[in-house]
């Protein structure tokens, strides 16, 4: 392919990129434990917390960072968090069961996401918060509770369909929360199930990255805390959920430079940058751009404890202007936040063995095949597009090859449609079987969440990595807990 490489390389912290350092280990974890293996880095997450924390004590704010468990399945990560002061977001029975295993106690736990009887009654047997979905969640929790004579329940009701006065910011519609409009009857059923449930405050939930739509909802969940209290309840929290972001590119003239020339090759002006034609939503119509680029915003310098940092700077519109953390402080209400993708931040990767380089007649891209599935390493599921660092097996024969390639990695099922990446890659050298390609980042929602034993190929294993004396040691990740040899936490 012509011109010069488009590479979105990834933005590496020094953890992650001192353990690429180490290739003798990482080829040995490989050939021992098999490809594709993920590596977790269990102290990565807990200074990502740090982070976090520091964002509440710069604003003067109590309350709690939940972990929100969905994004990663990992032991390792989950009992790292519970030697800190973080609580867990769980939202499923296993997930709670795992977090309570982990070593969290129940007031450092809240129960969140569609709850079947089940995870309700364990949730209200063992007295986490349960945040509540809906009316008919809220019924079938009491009933639950006075069935089993089990002890008051700390609720938070999770809302949707925020709008503020004057111009419409927010009418995005969710699938989660009972919608604001509809406030009335449901505090008519918290009054009404005061005996059993205990109304510690309300929460939403909203899939966007817009920090204008979350300021809203916020302001919409001050306005209700404030109806609340006029009903003679006493909320004391705002959970403001996850969807802080993470930045997964080192330089952003790289992702624009990719998004302006991938616009140009869906318009036929320059050669395809991906397999088939893939546009990433967008087409060509008549010479004319159509569709919209869905792909995650991988650069992105405001995200994580940042991005929270800078919500609470937001002023509050329609509530005199006054900055968000201002309006919690006078208040006195507490912050929660769900942070998942932010908290596992630069905290694994994904190593996969080459397997096979073919040449095209054509002098094309190279096709590079992996011994991995395309859901082993879902960043593209995700919209996240990142080059992975090549890992040489023979690190002294490696200069000679580093010359930049262009390729399409492909995984390792009889499928057409099992393409690690959609578009073409660009790495700066060429890789030969036997090296390893490493997928950094891939600890938030890429390693496990759409995991698959697809023609009865394993998925892959787990592995915790982390540093001790100036070397990287490792365990299997369920065989992980946050204390030394010597029995002192880390």
């Amino acid at each position: 392919m012509g011109g010069e490489p488009l590479y979105l390389e990834p933005r590496l912290d020094e953890g992650p990129r001192s353990l690429l350092g180490t290739p003798g280990l990482l080829h040995t974890l490989a050939d021992a434990l098999g490809s594709p293996l993920h590596v977790v880095l269990p102290d990565q997450v807990a200074a990502n917390l740090a982070r976090f924390r520091s964002v509440y004590g710069r604003h003067h704010l109590s309350g709690q960072v939940f972990y929100a468990h969905k994004a990663n399945r990992s032991s390792a990560l989950l009992r790292r968090l519970a030697a800190t002061d973080a609580g867990a977001d769980v939202a499923s029975l296993g997930e709670l069961q795992h977090a309570l295993g982990a070593g969290f106690t129940a007031d450092r736990i809240v129960a969140t996401g569609p709850k079947n009887p089940e995870f309700l009654w364990l949730a209200a047997r063992t007295s986490v918060t349960v945040g509540v979905d809906s009316r008919d969640e809220l019924e079938q929790l009491a009933a639950l509770v006075r069935a089993h004579a089990l002890p008051r329940v700390r609720v938070l009701l999770r809302l949707s369909g925020f709008e503020t006065p004057g111009v419409r910011v927010l009418s995005r519609r969710s699938r989660f929360g009972s919608p604001v409009r509809e406030l009335a009857p449901l505090l008519d059923a918290v009054e009404r199930h005061r005996d059993v449930a205990d109304l510690t405050g309300v929460a939403y939930h909203l899939d966007t990255t817009s920090l204008t739509e979350k300021a809203a909802a916020f302001e919409g969940c001050l306005r209700v805390l404030e109806e609340c209290r006029s009903r003679g309840l006493r909320p004391r929290a705002v959970d403001i959920g996850g969807g802080f972001g993470v930045g997964y590119l080192a330089d952003g003239q790289q992702w624009e430079r990719y998004t302006t020339e991938l616009t140009a090759a869906v318009l036929g002006t320059r050669p395809p940058l991906t397999w088939g034609g893939y546009g990433y939503g967008l087409r060509a119509e008549a010479g004319t751009l159509r569709g919209t680029l869905g792909l995650y915003p991988a650069h992105r310098p405001v995200a994580g404890a940042r991005y929270l940092d800078e919500l609470l700077a937001h002023p509050a519109a329609s509530l005199d202007g006054r900055p968000l953390a201002a309006l919690l402080l006078e208040h006195l209400y507490d912050l929660y936040a769900e942070p998942g993708r932010a908290l596992l931040d630069q905290c694994g990767l994904t190593l996969a063995k080459v397997l096979e380089v073919r040449e095209q007649d054509a002098g094309g891209p190279l096709w590079v095949r992996l011994a991995a599935k395309a859901d082993d390493v879902a960043l593209e599921e995700h919209g996240v597009l990142v080059d992975p660092v090549v890992v040489p097996r023979d690190t002294a024969g490696a200069g000679g090859r580093a010359r930049p390639v262009a390729v399409h990695l492909f995984g390792a099922l009889c499928l057409e449609t099992d393409l690690i990446t959609r578009r073409t890659v660009f790495l700066p050298r060429r890789p030969v079987p036997g090296d390893l390609l490493a997928f950094a980042n891939t600890a938030g929602y890429c390693m496990d969440f759409h995991a698959t034993r697809a023609q009865h190929q394993p998925a892959a294993r787990k592995v915790a990595a982390w540093r001790e004396a100036g070397t990287w040691r490792w365990c299997l990740d369920d065989q992980y807990w946050p204390i030394t040899s010597a029995g002192e936490a880390q």
